[in-house]
């Protein structure tokens, strides 16, 4: 079954990688959908995949890469459409 994420990552997450890191972890994972920097200084996206696959992504949200530092994240399931491969916007 297909799960759909909406996610929201606050903490030092712009300028560290942190959209990049993401990106390489869910093509590993084979997630599709989107990241991107929030004017307001955060991470907001949608992470589509295989209820395991999504749930590891969600983990590795959690802490994000190396030099980040993440300070709080908000998850929610959705619905919308389907997405082909994941991308940074």
């Amino acid at each position: 079954m297909t799960r759909t994420v909406s996610i929201r990552v606050f903490g030092r997450v712009q300028g560290v990688g942190f959209r990049y890191s993401a990106m390489r972890r869910a093509v590993s994972l084979f997630i599709t959908g989107w990241i991107r920097n929030h004017e307001h200084g955060h991470v907001e996206g949608v992470i589509q995949g295989g209820e395991e696959e999504v749930a590891a992504m969600l983990d590795w949200l959690r802490e994000g890469p190396r030099h980040a530092r993440v300070t709080e994240t908000e998850f929610s399931e959705t619905d919308g459409e389907c997405f082909d491969a994941f991308r940074i916007l």
